[in-house]
């Protein structure tokens, strides 16, 4: 009788245990608990004579009790190891600009096998920002005499964005970068030249914006250059050392002056030198180059447009004079056109503007640009529409602003200019 007492007693004992392992883990962790603990073993039948060891608790590793009179030490049960948490799937590569591939999050690694219980793995989250679906996490192991195995959840990487998604670093990153001054450049056994303007605070870790200031028929590099933070049509001081600002000189063009009639395309290979070395000398980022220029400047900034060599351009008072190569490249767009212009025609930078509404797929309805280039300008520019015109390729929008003046740069543009190119 005493021998069926003290297993009864044995017998709560382990009920007890139970119901308290059982009430621990039927709480949820925010990322999946893995395989219950596994119950201990039944304790060990005591000799046939002596009475079993006082019952070992389950989830530490003991010895059932002290060992009975004339019988061998009955073993508890080992506790369960439960199944490890399932590791998320890193964080997907964000898409550089230009529409580079993202990379899905990595796999998330199954729960590990909880032996002793039925262990489910935790669930491998996506990474965030990569545009492929990060695979879910590995399917956890089957528990050691526990049931069946636990399986990751499938994780979504969510898309990278386009263009703001990071920036791409020229080789030139690390460098140290040539002064700011007038330099010459071999372009098919041509002797071009341009001038540069590097940030006083230049950071060769940093991976600067690139913008190219391109100069009217009859100007020169230093006339867009200038001496300071008027120069490069204001943007020197517009952008406060955030960007590498380049003035390039234009050849002759019919006896009247320097131009840039991009005659079998000299100018646009004097333009494509001229990145292979910036990228080799100094940190530029890839993805984010920019032009601007008025009149010839302003045509040579459309026909940088065409050949797909800019995130983003802002022509002022330009047509096609300078060529537009056929083809279907994308580039966010902003011109300025005074209505009374008689050297250029706005008909003619209209339809110079069309042309880059077709290739980012834009619409014909616009809206007004807000807050807009208009609102700054005196009574005698009046009046002055900015739109934007709807529908256009995300991350390439087109905004075009006509007033009352004649054939001349945009005024107070600056701090429209740096805006624009700065939200790419």
């Amino acid at each position: 009788m005493k021998l069926q007492r003290r297993l009864s007693y044995v017998a709560l004992a382990l009920v007890a245990v139970a119901s308290v392992v059982s009430c621990a883990d039927s709480t949820g962790s925010p990322t999946g608990t893995g395989g219950a603990s596994g119950s201990a073993g039944s304790s060990g039948v005591a000799g046939t004579t002596g009475a079993a060891g006082t019952t070992g608790v389950a989830g530490t590793t003991g010895t059932a009790g002290t060992t009975g009179n004339a019988g061998a030490t009955g073993t508890a049960g080992v506790t369960g190891t439960a199944g490890a948490t399932g590791t998320a799937g890193a964080t997907g590569t964000a898409g550089s600009s230009g529409g580079n591939s993202s990379r899905g999050g990595s796999v998330g690694s199954g729960g590990a096998a909880g032996r002793g219980g039925s262990g489910s793995g935790a669930a491998g989250r996506g990474g965030a920002g990569g545009s492929a679906s990060g695979r879910g996490g590995a399917t956890g192991a089957a528990g050691t005499g526990g049931g069946s195995a636990g399986s990751g959840a499938a994780g979504t990487g969510a898309a990278g964005t386009t263009g703001a998604g990071g920036a791409t670093p020229s080789s030139g990153c690390g460098k140290t970068p040539p002064a700011s001054m007038r330099y010459s450049i071999d372009v098919g056994g041509m002797m071009r030249e341009y001038i540069l303007s590097v940030p006083t605070n230049y950071n060769p870790a940093t991976p600067y914006r690139l913008i190219f200031g391109w100069h009217p028929w009859g100007g020169s590099a230093m006339q867009v250059a200038g001496t300071g933070n008027s120069g490069y049509y204001g943007l020197k001081g517009a952008s406060n050392n955030q960007a590498i600002l380049v003035s390039p000189e234009g050849l002759d063009f019919g006896g009247n002056g320097l131009g840039w009639g991009n005659t079998n395309g000299q100018d646009i290979a004097f333009l494509r030198a001229m990145l292979e070395r910036f990228k080799s000398e100094m940190c530029i980022d890839e993805s984010r180059i920019f032009s601007t220029g008025f009149s010839f400047g302003g045509m040579m900034s459309n026909a940088v447009a065409c050949s797909g060599l800019a995130r983003a351009v802002a022509p002022m008072a330009g047509n096609a004079t300078s060529g537009c190569v056929s083809g279907t490249t994308k580039v966010a767009y902003m011109g300025f056109h005074g209505v009374d212009d008689t050297v250029v025609s706005i008909a003619s930078g209209r339809m110079s503007r069309d042309t880059i509404i077709s290739r980012n797929g834009c619409t014909q309805t616009t809206m007004p640009m807000t807050p807009s280039w208009c609102d700054g300008l005196a009574a005698n520019n009046m009046p002055c529409t900015c739109v934007v015109y709807q529908g256009c390729t995300a991350g390439y929008p087109v905004t075009w602003c006509e007033y009352k003046a004649g054939h001349q740069a945009a005024p107070n543009s600056a701090a429209t200019l740096w805006t624009f190119f700065s939200q790419f």
